[in-house]
Formats: C-alpha cells, structure tokens, sequence
C-alpha cells in the first residue's frame, strides 16, 4: 500500500505546486480531490458489496471515476480494501485510464489559459 500512498501523494504535491505557481485553478485541484474521495469510497463499498453478494459497482463507472481524476484515490483504495488488484484485464484498463487522465491533465496545463482576456 506505501507505494500506492506514495503515487498519489506526490500526484497532490504536484498539483499543489502546479497551484502555487498559480498554473493550475483551485476548481481542478478540489476536483481531483473530490474525484479521488469518490473512488476510494466506491472501492471500499464495492469490496463489501463483493464479499457479502450484493449488488456490485460496474468495472466501467469505476475506470469512468479514474479517468476523469480519481485514479490517486482509485489505487489507494485497490490497495487499502485489496480489490481489484490480481484481476489483469481490469489492472490494464485501469493504468490506459491513468495514462489518458495524466495526458489530458498535461495537455490542459500546457494548453489551456487560466484566465480569459
């Protein structure tokens, strides 16, 4: 679990630096602090709800969740709850979401303007 803490530490790091240097909105950096609470709840609930037969949360609306910003919550709850972590097919759509998000986000910093004219 250290490993995966440590990741999404220094991605909030990164993104209090980023707003710091006043390159980054306060909007983007609660998103993904919303997004990523959102996700490490879903994991917790998804886990018990695996463990006691109910109904489950769809692998989608989970990659959905880590692709629009909540994949530091995401891998900190696949650790903390231990799910989702030896299924393969869905380890690997879940890393092709981080990627996507961390394109994205790097595009969005370099490209687009913090305020309008």
């Amino acid at each position: 679990m250290s490993a995966a803490l440590a990741a999404a530490a220094l991605f909030f790091t990164f993104l209090l630096g980023l707003l710091v240097l006043d390159e980054l909105p306060v909007t983007l950096l609660g998103a993904y602090g919303l997004f990523s609470a959102v996700a490490f709840v879903m994991y917790g609930a998804d886990k018990s709800a695996a463990e006691r037969g109910r109904w489950r949360t769809s692998e989608s609306t989970l990659h959905t969740l880590a692709l629009i910003g909540g994949w530091p919550g995401a891998l900190v709850g696949q650790q903390v709850f231990r799910h989702k972590t030896t299924k393969r097919p869905f380890r690997t759509i879940f890393w092709f979401t981080v990627i996507a998000n961390c394109v994205a986000f790097a595009w969005f910093v370099h490209e687009a303007p913090l305020a309008l004219p």
